[in-house]
């Protein structure tokens, strides 16, 4: 751990310094406010003691700028002035605690830890809600094939370790179920993972998305933001889909695993930080380096340990358990607790190619599972898409008597939507995904026919 000591008084700074280096923190040291400003800029460490009175920058404006740069580090004030007001002020500001000068050593180290605890205790919770958060989409790692229990074994054997790592696989085949599985293996498990698809962001904007930008930098910058390199310090980075990622934009993520530095947006002064890279894409980087869409140096620094991911075609012998998995969540998200699948239904699952993958899978069992009859039995036709009604009473009149094929379809596909629709309860971008049908269509075809 890092400590920042700004302390104007030479003798009262050598003494701080050596009783937290042995106590094994490192030390970095300001004479003066001034000094001290050009650190706190630089970043880069873990906790700050700032003295209250300093020529130039006094502690308070410093514990300001602190707070307002690196908002999660915390601050400890020193003073020889002690009074109520005084803590009070620093309390306001935001500093984690205030100490009177003389220094009672034993109680500021203890101070420094309980910060530096209830910082990690910080990032730990806030890590585990972003876990949460994504719990119900796919809790864990399933299945029992070959292919996959070796990857699972490349994963442990390189998750205790802060080696690069390059997950490789098509599209929907649990790139980040792996990348968020190797952290919580990690020694930075405590710290924030950070997960950031390239492909998704605009080639403008992901520079903004990863550094961070100053106050200023651009019309709209009314404040200084961390970008994703800081949020996840100490923890682990995810970049997904690095192979979309601007060429001039991989010159300065090289910079970064290179040295730990970089610059925000209109900044002047490198941040350094303390970053755990993971990186995953569905295309060949080797090809795109040798066409020159991808930067050599860079393939090379995030390819030390490549993990290939099989895709679901080659492991149909984990259908079934992924099949029962994903049921269990779409039993209490759907609350239909008697779902469950006609073996038939299974077996034509286990005989798909799967280009989607998991992802696909997962969408297809959702639309089986909405089209479910009403015992919850999911059939071969509920997976294909094909609204199974119990008579042709409740079909529409049209079906039976219309002779134009053009106008048949039209109310064909309408009542099918309409019913998708009500066993959806209403909603249309669920029922759009069961349908494979935008959005606009299914609102535009509920209403072609009358209730």
């Amino acid at each position: 751990m890092r400590i920042f000591l700004a302390e104007d008084r030479a003798s009262l700074r050598h003494v701080l310094a050596e009783s937290f280096e042995r106590e094994n923190f490192s030390v970095v040291q300001a004479a003066d406010g001034r000094q001290a400003m050009e650190r706190v800029e630089e970043g880069g460490y873990d906790l700050a003691v700032f003295d209250l009175k300093m020529p130039v920058y006094s502690g308070l404006e410093l514990l300001g700028a602190s707070r307002a740069r690196w908002p999660t580090v915390p601050v400890i004030v020193l003073t020889a002035y002690g009074s109520v007001e005084t803590a009070v002020e620093a309390m306001k500001n935001g500093a984690y605690d205030f100490i009177s000068k003389p220094v009672d050593m034993d109680h500021l180290l203890i101070l420094v830890r309980r910060a530096l605890e209830a910082d990690r205790l910080e990032r730990v919770e806030a890590a585990l809600r972003d876990d949460l958060a994504r719990l119900p989409a796919f809790q864990s790692i399933v299945g029992v094939s070959g292919p996959l229990r070796r990857a699972q074994e490349e994963a442990g054997r390189v998750a205790n370790t802060d080696a690069a790592v390059l997950l490789l696989g098509e599209t929907g085949v649990g790139k980040e179920l792996f990348a968020r599985a190797i952290h919580q293996a990690s020694t930075r498990m405590g710290s924030a993972f950070v997960a950031v698809n390239c492909a998704a962001i605009p080639a403008g904007l992901l520079e903004n998305e990863l550094f961070g930008h100053e106050k200023g930098a651009f019309t709209g910058a009314h404040e200084a933001r961390m970008g994703k390199f800081e949020l996840a310090h100490r923890g682990t980075l995810f970049l997904d889909e690095i192979g979309e990622m601007h060429p001039d934009l991989q010159a300065k993520l090289l910079r970064v695993l290179e040295d730990g530095t970089f610059l925000r947006i209109g900044g002047l002064r490198p941040v350094r930080v303390d970053v755990r890279m993971i990186c995953a894409t569905n295309r060949n980087l080797e090809e795109m380096v040798k066409t020159g869409d991808f930067r050599p140096d860079l393939f090379y620094r995030i390819s030390s340990f490549p993990i290939q991911i099989p895709p679901l075609r080659d492991r149909p012998e984990d259908i079934p358990e992924l099949t029962d998995h994903i049921l269990v969540n779409l039993r209490r998200e759907l609350g239909k607790p008697n779902l469950a699948i006609e073996p038939d239904a299974l077996s034509w699952l286990r005989s798909q190619p799967w280009p989607g993958n998991v992802r696909e899978l997962m969408n297809r069992l959702e639309r089986g599972a909405i089209l479910a009859s009403e015992d919850g039995r999911i059939a071969l036709d509920d997976l294909k898409g094909r609204a199974v009604l119990p008579s042709n009473e409740a079909l529409p009149q049209a079906l039976f008597t219309e002779t134009d094929p053009e106008r048949w379809s039209q109310v064909e596909e309408s009542w099918r939507i309409r019913e998708v629709l009500r066993r959806c309860g209403g909603d249309s971008r669920r029922a759009a995904r069961v349908l494979g049908l935008p959005v606009e269509k299914v609102k535009a075809g509920a209403g072609d026919m009358e209730p």
